[in-house]
Order: C-alpha cells, then structure tokens, then sequence
C-alpha cells in the first residue's frame, strides 16, 4: 500500500526555517521530520511513498538524489581521477515518488494530482509535519474492520485543529473548524482511504479538511481511530525545540525503530 505524505506549504507559521527549505525538511536530530514520519511507516512494513511537494520541491528532490551517497562511507582517490569507493552502504527499503502538485495547490488538490501514482488502490495519507508513536498497522486493521470511506487518526488535544464530533460507532458525525472554547478530538492525519475518496476532492482549490472529509462525514463514511499516545506537530520553532530536545535526550516517543 503506497503512503501519501503532504509536504507542499508554505509552513509560514516557523519562517524562521522555512524560508530556506520546505517545512517537512527541518531537521530533528539531524534528519528532517520528513524522515521520521517515512521511518515510522517504514518500521510497520509500508516502503512505498508518494511526496506531494510545492513549496522549494527541488530541495526535497535533491535530498533524496543524495541520500545513499551522503549515509554511507566514501573514499576519494584523486590519483585515480577521482575514483569513488563506497566503503560502507546504508539505505532504507524505500520507494519515494516526488510529485511537485503545485506552489498554491490546496491540501485536497495535492492528494487529487497524485491519483495516477495509487494504482487504483486504497491508500495511506498524513501531513509531512508531525511525529506520532501509532501503531500502523491497528490503524489499517481498525480501517478495514469499520468499513469506512476514510478513517483518520484522533487525538485529545487542546490546541487549532479540526474538531470531530464522533459516536458510540466511532462514526463522525461532524468534521469541522475548531472554533474558540472547543475542547475534545482533533485530526492528527495517519489516515487510510479508499480510493473513491479522491472523486469527492474537486480541483486544486479544494481544501482537504473542509469539503472532501465534511462530505465524507456527512455521508457518516468517515471512522476515527482513537490514538492514545504520543503526537506532536511541529508549526512553529517552539515545537521544533521540543522535538530537538526529546530527540537528543534519547527519550523521543516516536522513534520505535532501531538504528
């Protein structure tokens, strides 16, 4: 199953980054969270990525381009006109398609211009800017036990996020805008959809979080899988500090993978 991972924006909330590169490639630890959310799937078996890029794309291209040769041992040998040996080979299992959807494509439009690259098949999809402890692979069993057209992951979080109103199904009844006093469930992404899904996305300037996920609500298809765990977003430098910090301390939730 492919997994499609949005890293598209502008990420004007941490400007202090992202105006040299796009938010998913801020580094945690050294590597960028694009990385560690890619790590994660990766540990519960899920190799195949689609990058849904826009903002400065090219750097997320050129990272990967040079990602075997900048995780591995090197020698140079210029009294053999530069001749490169390879000394000790790292790299993941991964497949990653770079699609660059556009620099002003809504979050919906990004998933509707990748649908030629899903084969026709149910898939994952998340935002290229949060870390999460949840387990994969529940996530898609709860998706496939439930029946939906969409199942999102939910987090109890007080913070701006999507507010689901969900019932004793764990149906949601209501996805929409967290407005001032809201407390409850938010939208943390690590979703599964079923292929039909993009046919509710209209175009470019369909925002993901309002009409698609507010119809597929509506249509009461839309299933939340209640995450319990760690998760943690990174829109600005304070929560960037924080991911640093538990990243360096060894203690970061996320990292369930061994070295």
């Amino acid at each position: 199953m492919k997994v499609v991972i949005l890293a598209g924006g502008l990420g004007t909330r941490i400007s202090e980054e992202s105006h040299l590169r796009p938010k998913p490639m801020i580094e945690i630890g050294g590597m960028p969270i694009l990385w560690h959310i890619m790590k994660t799937y990766s540990f519960y078996g899920y190799n195949d990525f689609i990058v849904c890029a826009g903002y400065k794309q090219e750097y997320i291209k050129e990272w990967f381009s040079n990602y075997f040769f900048h995780t591995s041992d090197v020698t140079f040998d210029f009294s053999k006109g530069g001749e490169v040996t390879v000394h000790r080979q790292h790299s993941e299992p991964w497949k990653v398609t770079v699609v660059d959807t556009g620099l002003n494509t809504m979050t919906g439009g990004r998933v509707k211009r990748v649908r030629d690259f899903l084969d026709g098949g149910a898939f994952m999809l998340t935002y290229g800017d949060a870390v999460c402890d949840i387990d994969i692979n529940k996530l898609y069993d709860y998706h496939r036990a439930n029946g939906g057209t969409v199942t999102m992951s939910a987090y109890n979080l007080e913070q701006r996020f999507g507010v689901l109103d969900i019932d004793e199904n764990s149906h949601v009844r209501e996805f929409r805008e967290k407005a001032r006093g809201d407390g409850g469930l938010i939208n943390i992404g690590y979703m599964v959809c079923e292929p039909e899904f993009i046919d509710y996305i209209e175009g470019d300037s369909s925002v993901l979080e309002k009409q698609p996920l507010e119809t597929v609500a509506r249509e009461g298809r839309l299933v939340a899988y209640k995450h319990t765990g760690f998760w943690q977003c990174m829109d600005t430098l304070r929560e960037k500090e924080k991911l640093e910090a538990l990243w360096s301390g060894d203690s970061a939730p996320w990292r369930i993978w061994e070295d």
